[in-house]
């Protein structure tokens, strides 16, 4: 079993940054990916980023691609999600997710969820 747990989140005006953190804990050798998602109240849930353990190949929702930054220490088992630039529309409940196998690429098929944190951008 791998357990997730996410930091970071808060309220920031909107143009301003954050930093997400997401420590991974018991049989992190099996993780394969690791992603963040995020859901907004009466929407569904949408892909962000994710990143492959092993090699450090990244992806990224095309919503946030060139402001957010997904990155990993596998040796603290902690990957991180860097927040520029945020907009309201980034205001979501986000969380990192941990995959053992993905066979369909990396936006879905993930194993383990962390409890969420919030984010809030305001106007």
């Amino acid at each position: 079993q791998v357990q997730l747990v996410e930091s970071g989140g808060g309220l920031v005006q909107a143009g301003g940054s954050l930093r997400l953190s997401c420590a991974a804990s018991g049989r992190t050798g099996s993780i394969d990916y690791m992603g963040w998602f995020r859901q907004a109240p009466g929407k569904e849930r949408e892909f962000v980023a994710a990143i492959s353990w092993r090699f450090g190949i990244t992806y990224y929702a095309d919503s946030v691609k060139d402001r957010f930054t997904i990155s990993r220490d596998n040796a603290k088992n902690t990957a991180g999600l860097e927040m520029n630039s945020l907009k309201p529309d980034d205001t979501a409940a986000y969380t990192c997710a941990a995959a053992t196998t993905l066979v369909n690429g990396p936006r879905r098929g993930y194993d383990y969820w962390g409890q969420g944190t919030q984010v809030t951008v305001s106007s």
